[in-house]
């Protein structure tokens, strides 16, 4: 490594790839610093169809193709007594190709990521993880401090630093913006399956939300390559992770909860550990600062509901760093210059937001609003396969959110 760089990305995820093939291919000096070896686990394995633009402008979409992951068409909702809806079908809403995508071994597609930011010009690492950011006096980066592979601890001189270092979230939790959401403290519990039964044709590749009994939780069922199934349950932290079962004995009670997986699960063999996450839906309050910027799951992260995880980390990717890109261009490395796609990018995921809090709302039912409200059928599926950013996308909540407070005043639980 040299002693400076006109970037430094921290986090090897979808984020920091993202930024820095791309600002890399712009000509500007960009070193890439990952903590964990590559390839390494990570959950977030299904991709939203609109994850197709941001791979396709890293010229990724060929190796995509050329996977072994499997191609997700559609996605399907289970309620709590196990009535299966009508899948989405991407390609009836829209017959492009980039209504495809895929559900991919997080591993496996990073790796690409990271190698292709390289491809681009990045100085990649892994194994080094950086131990600060150094800002100056009036909070304005400077470098960073890491720890090689070798155990040498360096300073690196940069003038901007791109954070994507997910929920370690480095410049958040250094300058204190993180800000937890009250209403979204959930925990997620998830192992993999062998053998799970999988619906034939375009269905196959589905992934499928399961409302448990009650609706207490609820499970993702997420099939990827060589016959494994992602299986998780989420719920309120306090009820997952705090009520004196262990965990293993918490996702085998929830499972047993769920009608929409029994029949899925009769020939599946467990092949994984039991793998916890927990209370990690949070937002930041500031995004950029002179010569820094947040992205990915550092910027802030929702629910693991929809699957927005990897499309918002690669769209941020790319808005930071045509920002970055720019910046350089004008000699303006301002928190407003670097942050300047922060705005519009939030306008677009809070309709994701909205969406997950109202699946969370138990009085609520998606399938009879849109019996109700078919004219917005277009607009949920648009939102489901994470075209937000368009004037228009939050039409549906004009009649959804009376459609919600009216439901929880008709509840005999009120």
């Amino acid at each position: 490594m040299k002693n400076s760089y006109d970037v430094i990305v921290i986090g090897g995820g979808p984020a920091g790839c993202m930024a820095a093939g791309l600002v890399a291919e712009s000509g500007l000096s960009t070193l890439l610093l990952e903590r964990e070896s590559v390839p390494r686990f990570h959950i977030g394995e299904s991709l939203m169809p609109e994850c197709y633009w941001p791979l396709q402008r890293l010229g990724m979409i060929d190796r995509m193709n050329a996977s072994k992951f499997t191609r997700k068409k559609s996605v399907q909702f289970v309620g709590a007594s196990g009535k299966e809806s009508a899948p989405f079908y991407f390609t009836q809403h829209d017959p492009r190709e980039s209504s495809t995508t895929w559900q991919v071994e997080r591993a496996e597609f990073d790796r690409m990521l990271f190698e292709r930011a390289g491809e681009l010009g990045a100085e990649c690492h892994d194994r080094t993880r950086v131990l600060d950011v150094l800002l100056d006096e009036n909070q304005a980066a400077r470098g960073v401090k890491v720890r090689t592979t070798e155990g040498q601890t360096l300073e690196i001189d940069a003038r901007v630093i791109m954070d994507g270092s997910g929920l370690q979230a480095l410049i958040a939790n250094k300058l204190s913006l993180r800000e937890d959401m009250p209403n979204l403290q959930k925990a997620a519990i998830w192992a993999y399956y062998k053998n799970a039964k999988r619906d034939d044709g375009d269905n196959a590749g589905a992934t499928i939300v399961m409302h448990t009994l009650e609706k207490d939780s609820w499970f993702w069922f997420i099939p990827l390559s060589d016959d494994v199934t992602s299986i998780g349950c989420v719920g309120d932290s306090d009820y997952m992770v705090k009520t004196g079962l262990d965990s293993e004995a918490r996702y085998n009670l929830e499972l047993s909860r769920c009608p929409g997986l029994a029949s899925r699960l009769e020939d599946a063999e467990r092949v994984s550990k039991i793998h916890v996450a927990k209370e990690y839906s949070y937002s930041t309050r500031q995004h950029s600062g002179q010569g820094w910027v947040l992205i990915g799951d550092a910027f802030g992260f929702i629910d693991p509901l929809y699957s927005s995880g990897v499309y918002f980390a690669l769209v941020m990717g790319e808005r930071a760093a045509d920002a970055v890109i720019e910046g350089f261009r004008k000699n303006d490395l301002s928190a407003q210059q670097l942050g300047n796609w922060c705005e519009n990018f939030k306008s677009g995921s809070q309709l994701i937001k909205k969406l997950v809090e109202a699946f969370y709302t138990k009085e609520f039912s998606f399938g009879g609003f849109i019996r109700d409200n078919p004219q917005f059928g277009g607009n949920l599926t648009d939102l489901l396969i994470g075209r937000i950013f368009y004037d228009g996308a939050e039409k549906i909540f004009d009649q959804m959110d009376p459609a919600i407070e009216e439901a929880q005043q008709a509840s005999p639980m009120q």
